[in-house]
């Protein structure tokens, strides 16, 4: 039997199509695009080409608001530390709680050795952020905020728009890390009207180390990686050409899933394999916002459970899923972002991520809905923890519990 795969919010499969679309451009098209022969101005039509699928993705006004990084991470500090170096007399960066650690390292390290001041705001049990909170900390000393579009564990959806709003009548730049809702759910950058917004191509079925930093025009920018004058002198180094073209097919393929209803039939599987899951299961639960999340994340959290015996039961199983961010893997302490939550301890060490693409199928969904029920059995048998469902009704968490 085939491995199942549902742990895309760590990585996707790459599609054929795309693998095809870079090939050559290792072998034929191999010029580099700074040169004025024949060669180099093929390449560089492709990355041109690339970057206007990638701004059709987002909704940008303009291909050369495209900015090529080597992913999601590279992104996200480019956009943090402009904002510091271009709003004068601004030090202070709000962001939230359940940020991927892209965001929530960097801000560390600017308030531990730069004397940045970072305000994190929380969130409530369904990991909505506090906007009363957020509205508090913005002030004339804010440089930049920086909230993600969707959150990677959960899969709840933020108010990037209006999130927007607030931070503009302070004053501030916005940032928002969309590298799990590209490709995913439709994005509108000029009628959500952020400043920057970061992408990366292998969570929508194209090649890892290769993203995209989106800067509105107008935006004073500075550049993180000096160097030669590649992208308009805002990221300097010899283009990644095989992964721009890459990450252009794959963006190309993602709109065209979008608008063909992609993501609803991707949704329908997920709550599918929700209701299936928790009819079976008891003490159990979908954490997170289930009425505005990514359509393809499920985060269902087992009371008393071991997550670390899950999952590797799981991979023994043949069934690939995860426990939060790819990026915190091997770590024993509860997600941050459930703790950020306040989902009690030891149910938030049973929580099991499992992400969904336009790939799984109904098959996919009978051979883990098969094996889980023991797995998390023999996962309750090995942890000793008392129940805790009471403490997480009390803390709001009761929604899907079953």
């Amino acid at each position: 039997m085939h491995p199942v795969y549902l742990d895309n919010n760590a990585t996707t499969r790459l599609d054929p199509a795309v693998l095809a679309e870079m090939l050559p451009f290792f072998t034929q098209h191999f010029g580099n695009a700074s040169s004025i022969h024949g060669f180099g101005k093929e390449v560089g039509a492709a990355i041109h080409r690339a970057r206007d699928q990638v701004r059709a993705l987002i909704g940008a006004a303009q291909s050369h608001e495209i900015v090529f990084t080597s992913g999601g991470t590279e992104s996200d500090n480019t956009a943090l530390l402009s904002a510091l170096e271009i709003q004068t007399g601004r030090n202070e960066i709000v962001t939230s709680a359940v940020e991927h650690p892209a965001i929530l390292a960097l801000v560390q390290h600017l308030q531990r050795h730069r004397g940045v001041t970072v305000h994190v705001i929380g969130v409530d049990g369904k990991g909505r952020l506090d906007i009363d909170a957020y509205r508090a900390a913005l002030g004339p000393k804010t440089a930049i905020a920086s909230i993600m579009w969707a959150n990677n564990e959960t899969g709840t959806i933020f108010p990037v728009a209006e999130l927007a709003r607030l931070a503009h009548e302070a004053g501030a730049l916005f940032h928002t890390d969309a590298v799990q809702a590209v490709g995913r759910i439709p994005i509108d950058v000029k009628a959500a009207d952020v400043d920057m917004l970061s992408l990366s191509s292998h969570k929508f079925h194209g090649p890892k180390g290769i993203g995209a930093l989106y800067i509105k025009k107008g935006v004073a920018f500075h550049q993180l990686v000096r160097g030669g004058k590649q992208e308009r002198g805002r990221r300097a180094g010899t283009e990644n050409a095989p992964g721009i073209v890459g990450l252009g097919k794959a963006a190309e393929l993602a709109l065209k899933r979008l608008q063909g209803g992609g993501c609803e039939r991707v949704r329908q599987i997920r709550d599918a394999f929700e209701i299936a899951t928790l009819g079976r299961i008891d003490d159990a639960f979908v954490a997170g916002d289930i009425e505005n999340r990514l359509p393809n994340t499920s985060n269902i959290v087992f009371d008393r459970a071991e997550g670390e015996v899950i999952l590797l039961e799981l991979d023994k199983a043949g069934i690939a899923a995860s426990s939060g961010s790819a990026c915190a893997a091997g770590s024993t302490e509860p997600s941050h972002v459930l703790r950020a939550m306040k989902v009690p301890y030891a149910a938030a060490l049973g929580a099991i991520r499992f992400s969904f693409a336009h790939t799984s199928t109904d098959e996919d969904l009978g051979r883990v809905l098969a094996k889980l029920p023991a797995i998390v059995e023999k996962a309750r048998e090995a942890s000793g923890f008392a129940a805790t469902m009471g403490e997480m009704a009390q803390a709001g968490l009761g929604a899907g519990v079953r």
